[in-house]
């Protein structure tokens, strides 16, 4: 098996955001994430996929505006 496992707190510190947005973004789906029991767990991988993916989606929403004025 290839690919870091994650918790919650490793995610905490490696999006560097608080502990209930990653809760909220793992329920609503929006977060790459499966659980284990009660126990949200990630793949590393995904989420550098899900960062790449939400960075690309702000420079694309920047190159629009700017093409508007």
């Amino acid at each position: 098996m290839t690919g870091s496992i994650l918790t919650i707190k490793d995610v905490i510190h490696y999006l560097k955001v608080n502990k209930r947005t990653i809760y909220r973004l793992a329920a609503s789906g929006e977060l790459p994430s499966f659980k284990v029991g009660n126990s949200w767990l990630f793949k590393q991988s995904k989420l550098e996929h899900y960062i790449s993916s939400q960075h690309n989606r702000a420079n694309i929403g920047e190159s629009n505006k700017s093409k508007d004025n």
